[in-house]
């Protein structure tokens, strides 16, 4: 029994030493399992980012802790990445909880390899995708070179391209072109409304009337420059200038082009890009309107432009876009790239101000235009103002010039740009002078003769004005275009051979208003007079045969026929313009300010002008006297000396 005790209390501690070995291997067999753990986590993650990782769970001591208990804990942040894990889990749970930590991992690490399989797979697309497009590249570099260039071709383009390298100095008319406001001469009244009417928060389209070379264009870039310094103008600092001559605005009725409005070339006539053409694509092309858009259109000479044209350039202002039409725009294609669907649909912008410029009458320009459009008037330059201007170009040209120069060169033009070309051929002369002789150049009076004998240049107004009195001529007035010139009227009569059968003789090239005008002038004659020209042989006289469109010069041929009749002169310092009624009144006529400005020219003393033209006489005139007036009784009393009217009217 002893024995059987011994044995079975033997047996007893025999077991439990093999339990508690038993316990301690399963313990170092959870320990290596961690650790096993913490290893493929650094494979999969890295060591420097499963550090990071736990520090932002606070795992670290966790992590380099000696209880399995603290270990396995800290495996559980790391591994469901959840810092909510807070208490050690107990070491009964450890196995079921590290099978769980296995399974993550596993799924982790099936996740990484997929991911690396689509990461390789890629990789090697892209490395195809960039083999091909290099083989493309080579392949259109290939034919590019076997394309139509060759060694004459190439060598034609070395030559443009070294002449490109060569240039002149600019011309004289770029150089002397005026930089500012100030530089415009003659122009006050003008500039100020222009820069009124773009410097507005509502800037208005324009239409600029008046003779060639006195600063329209200039003008009228200058203005859009000061109006993008206003603070309330809509124009930006980028606002462009689009500058077109009306005269080079054809266009094609079938709109195949229109560089104004722009054009649509169709895949098949027209030729759109290959690339357009092959899908049958039509391609829109943009025109000057859209250039402008933002800015100003400036259409010099805009009174030559078609009138078909200039009702389409209405249509766009009205809009302020312009459309486009072509029978081979489908909106349902798919393969139609999207600013052309854009501008098929929507149309291209085209808000813009229109400055339009010309030496036209308005009563030529389109009055559609007109009603849409602010009118300002550039007065024709004087001598005067010729000669201040030539002052300012010799200053640019640093140049020296006789005193005289500028009086000479404003004798043959009233154009400000003639004037300067006149002048910078004088330059040139004197420039060849002083290479021959060692000297600085001097512009000389003999320089600015030559080049008029050269250019066959005649003088602009031959003073006819004298302080003579004659009988039987007066001086009327005529516009062309902007300008006024004078006209000299004479009359000669003779009593007829058989009384009653006198007979009257006329310019035929004067036009039949003029004539119409003799016959009224008849009439007056005989109510104020008693006098009737069927008495008379009367022959009047357009001296140059001038061409009077309009009846303004009645008042003047009335004149000279009654001096030719009773003999009585008329002072030829005076000018006259109107129509004359036959009941002797004197009515309105156009272009006094022209008419005015003609007689100055001429050296004309004193203007007589219909009452009713008061409004049009220029209140800063100098060197001139105007005289309104509302009878030929009143011109009478004017033109004849107090002891002929008396015996004029007796």
């Amino acid at each position: 029994m002893k024995a059987f005790l011994e044995r079975c209390i033997g047996g007893s501690k025999n077991d439990a030493s093999s339990k508690l070995k038993g316990k301690h291997k399963r313990y170092a067999q959870l320990k290596r399992q961690v650790t096993v753990l913490y290893d493929l986590l650094s494979n999969l993650h890295g060591s420097d980012k499963l550090v990071l990782r736990a520090g932002k769970l606070e795992a670290l001591q966790l992590m380099r802790s000696e209880k399995l208990e603290e270990r396995v804990l800290a495996l559980q942040k790391l591994v469901f990445e959840d810092p909510t894990y807070e208490s050690p889990p107990a070491l009964v749970d450890i196995p079921r909880i590290l099978e769980q930590i296995e399974e993550e991992i596993a799924d982790g690490i099936a996740r990484r390899t997929v991911e690396d399989q689509l990461e390789r797979k890629v990789s090697e697309r892209l490395q195809q995708r960039h083999e091909d497009y290099i083989k493309e590249i080579k392949a259109q570099v290939l034919k590019d070179n076997a394309g139509p260039e060759n060694a004459q071709t190439l060598k034609k383009l070395a030559v443009l391209e070294k002449l490109e390298h060569k240039k002149l100095s600019s011309s004289a008319m770029d150089f002397l072109r005026p930089a500012s406001f100030g530089e415009i001469v003659g122009q006050d009244r003008a500039v100020k409304a222009l820069l009124a009417k773009l410097s507005s928060p509502y800037p208005q389209h324009i239409i600029l009337y008046g003779p060639p070379g006195v600063g329209k264009t200039t003008a009228a870039r200058l203005a859009l420059e000061a109006a993008k310094q206003a603070g309330k103008t809509p124009f930006a600092k980028d606002a462009p200038f689009i500058e077109v001559n009306g005269t080079t605005l054809r266009w094609d009725p079938r709109e195949v082009t229109n560089p104004l409005l722009g054009s649509v070339h169709d895949p098949i006539y027209q030729g759109a890009k290959r690339d357009l053409a092959e899908t049958g694509i039509p391609e829109p092309k943009l025109g000057l309107v859209t250039d402008a858009h933002g800015g100003v259109l400036f259409i010099d000479e805009v009174g030559e432009m078609d009138p078909v044209l200039q009702n389409k350039l209405l249509k766009v202002l009205e809009d302020k876009r312009v459309f486009f039409e072509s029978s081979y725009y489908d909106a349902h294609e798919n393969n139609i790239p999207q600013y052309i669907k854009k501008i098929f649909e929507e149309g291209a912008p085209a808000d813009f101000i229109l400055i339009g410029a010309t030496t036209r009458d308005p009563l030529d320009i389109n009055p559609a235009i007109r009603s849409r459009c602010a009118e300002i008037y550039f007065e024709p330059l004087t001598p005067k103002d010729i000669q201040e201007i030539l002052v300012q170009a010799a200053v640019k040209l640093d140049v020296e010039m006789d005193g005289q120069v500028p009086e000479i060169i404003s004798e043959y033009t009233i154009e400000g740009r003639k004037a300067i070309n006149i002048l910078s051929d004088a330059f040139g002369l004197s420039c060849y002078r002083s290479e021959r002789e060692g000297t600085i150049p001097v512009i000389t009076a003999e320089d600015v003769l030559e080049v008029a004998r050269v250019s066959r240049l005649s003088p602009h107004v031959t003073r006819k004005a004298s302080s003579q009195r004659e009988v039987g001529k007066i001086f009327g007035l005529g516009v062309l275009g902007f300008l006024g010139s004078v006209l000299e009227i004479e009359a000669v009569a003779f009593p007829a051979r058989n009384q009653g059968q006198g007979a009257i003789r006329f310019n035929d090239t004067a036009g039949s208003m003029a004539k119409d005008s003799v016959f009224n002038a008849a009439s007056v004659i005989r109510k104020l007079t008693g006098e009737d020209l069927t008495n008379y042989d009367v022959h009047v006289n357009i001296v140059g045969g001038g061409r009077i469109d309009g009846p303004s010069a009645g008042v003047a041929i009335f004149l000279a026929i009654l001096s030719a009749i009773q003999g009585r002169s008329i002072p030829q310092d005076v000018a006259v313009t109107g129509e004359v009624s036959i009941q002797g009144k004197v009515r309105a006529v156009g272009g006094v300010f022209e008419k005015i400005y003609g007689a100055r020219q001429a050296g004309i003393k004193t203007v007589l002008v219909p009452t009713e033209n008061e409004k049009d006489i220029p209140a800063d005139l100098r060197g001139i006297q105007v005289i309104p007036v509302s009878s030929v009784e009143e011109i009478m009393s004017y033109v004849f000396q107090s002891a002929d009217i008396d015996v004029l009217v007796s």
